[in-house]
């Protein structure tokens, strides 16, 4: 785990947006936009695992997405290693930033080419950024394969004759091949079965002990983001509600959605008795998101004030950050 006492903002991310355009109508005239992230403030630290959690559909995989420039951001900053807007950059300055930021996709099949061979995928990137040339490629695609853990012998073979788990390896392997500074790992590992997920997160945590990694890890199983995280920020339509450590998050969570989200948590013991949190109703739509705090309608809190007011996301106690109007 990082040391909080020595922090290096690698990344800083200010009031990022990123809304979808809704086009309708014989011109395609835009009636609507779905707003995905609606601006999120976040630092990421170097050496960190930064856990973006959610329900499905809160905008963490387009907060990740955006900062990657797979979208064009609707506004916002982002500064990374202290300088530039990277999500303003443009030709070769967003070429080069490319190989200072890659990104571990949720789906291992289709995030590989099926018409290239496993060597081809994992060097692609150190030829396009010119970090190998000629058989130098072979001996660096071949120590990588084996620090994710496959056999050199698979360099040949294609995506399809591999399983789910060595499919994501050699995702985890052609993001390393061009020595990023950060990687962003999009639910990484929710398409893998319990056994396999647990191999790849003991392999992330091993090359990023190697490599001086920083990860941005995106997922929606909490106890996996418990288990890799450093730092969680819990988002709701599009939002961030709640963002500290994981052990004040999960000893002491302060937004009333982060402690639904805690006591939906499958404990392995039977005799057990856990206290569930059970939320009301379902997640807005983010086309027409309700008026101030964005969680009261299914809050069990709720007053008057939480319909009128979208509440500050501020800091209450030593590092922990949260927007809720009742928090003391």
């Amino acid at each position: 785990m990082i040391n909080q006492k020595d922090k290096e903002i690698l990344l800083e991310v200010k009031d990022m947006v990123k809304y979808f355009p809704i086009r309708a109508g014989v011109f395609k005239r835009v009636v609507a936009h779905v707003k995905a992230v609606d601006g999120v403030n976040f630092n990421v630290f170097k050496g960190e695992t930064f856990g973006l959690v959610g329900e499905s559909g809160c905008g963490k995989t387009t907060a990740g997405m955006t900062l990657m420039r797979l979208y064009d951001a609707t506004a916002g900053k982002a500064s990374f290693k202290g300088h530039g807007d990277l999500l303003q950059l443009k030709g070769t300055a967003l070429r080069n930033m490319r190989k200072d930021i890659q990104m571990i996709f949720q789906d291992p099949y289709s995030s590989l080419n099926p018409r290239m061979r496993v060597k081809n995928i994992i060097a692609e990137g150190m030829l396009t950024h010119n970090l190998a040339k000629g058989s130098e490629v072979n001996d660096k695609v071949a120590d990588l394969m084996q620090k994710v853990g496959l056999s050199t012998d698979h360099m040949y073979r294609f995506p399809h004759e591999f399983s789910g788990g060595q499919r994501q390896r050699i995702g985890i392997a052609r993001a390393l091949a061009v020595n990023p500074d950060m990687i962003v790992c999009d639910e990484a590992v929710s398409a893998l079965d319990v056994s396999i997920q647990a191999q790849v997160i003991n392999l992330l945590n091993d090359i990023q002990e190697e490599f001086g990694l920083t990860y941005i890890f995106i997922a929606h199983d909490l106890a996996v983001v418990k288990h890799i995280s450093d730092r969680i920020a819990v988002m709701y339509l599009g939002k961030i509600v709640e963002m500290t450590d994981k052990h004040s998050l999960f000893d002491n969570p302060l937004h009333p959605y982060t402690k639904a989200l805690i006591s939906a948590i499958p404990i392995p013991d039977p005799t057990y008795d856990k206290k569930r949190v059970i939320l009301e109703g379902d997640v807005p739509s983010p086309i027409n998101p309700p008026s101030g705090c964005r969680f009261h309608t299914r809050c069990p809190i709720a007053q008057d004030i939480c319909s009128k007011e979208d509440p500050v996301f501020e800091e209450k106690k030593d590092g922990h950050f949260v927007a809720c109007h009742f928090v003391e």
